[in-house]
């Protein structure tokens, strides 16, 4: 299907009204798995033509993500990628752990950007950062469609790591995300160190209901309640 390919036009206005310099698309993926973590891909790319075919990384073949992600690697001015872990999902709740994620992605970048473009109409990063959110920001903003195919591309290749140590969940194939393959797995195995096991798909595994955790601190229960994404599990 033919798409529009990205601009830097919300770039070019956040640098017109606010003086920003150096401005920085995020985007994340893992937000939906049962397993693995959530990552957060910072990218400058500056006012430069990007790349043929740049898009947003859902639109891509895995082949295609691949080949643009070598490029993409040394066509940016710089991009880092944070994580946040299954531990830290369940201690925290997705939106904490999500702000977690991309605090770390911005702060291991070489230069603190001025302003940040962040996909979605979700601000969960806050103060300090000056945030623009935009829907369909990884279609429409080239520096967020740069950061989804780096961290598209990125997990995947960590997921497909632990896919080696548990065979039986294929997570090279489905990165962590419920597929019939993980789901008999989950069935037959329990989880992996690697799930989330606060959430609500373990209610469906009674053999292993012993292994589910619940989140009751009041920090997490706060963020949730306050800033909560609309996840459907």
């Amino acid at each position: 299907m033919p798409y529009e390919p990205p601009t830097h036009t919300v770039e070019r206005s956040l640098r017109a009204t606010t003086g920003a310099k150096i401005v920085a698309g995020i985007d994340e993926v893992g937000r939906g798995a049962w397993a693995g973590p959530v990552s957060v891909c910072a990218a400058v790319t500056g006012l430069r033509r990007p790349p043929d075919g740049l898009t947003d990384s859902k639109l891509l073949t895995p082949k295609r993500r691949t080949e643009l992600c070598d490029v993409l690697a040394k066509w940016v001015t710089s991009y880092a990628l944070g994580h946040s872990s299954p531990e830290e999902i369940d201690a925290l709740g997705m939106t904490a752990a999500l702000r977690l994620a991309a605090v770390r992605a911005l702060e291991a970048l070489p230069v603190q950007p001025d302003a940040i473009i962040l996909d979605g109409k979700h601000d969960y990063l806050g103060a300090p950062w000056r945030v623009r959110t935009v829907i369909k920001g990884d279609q429409s903003c080239i520096a967020v469609a740069a950061a989804s195919v780096i961290a598209k591309v990125r997990r995947d290749a960590l997921m497909a790591e632990l896919g080696q140590e548990y065979a039986d969940f294929d997570f090279a194939a489905n990165a962590g995300y419920p597929s019939p393959t993980h789901r008999t797995a989950l069935e037959e195995n329990g989880p992996t160190p690697y799930h989330r096991v606060s959430w609500s798909y373990m209610d469906a595994l009674p053999r292993w209901q012993h292994l589910k955790k619940v989140r009751v601190t009041p920090e997490a229960a706060a963020l949730e309640a306050g800033g909560q994404l609309g996840f459907d599990f």
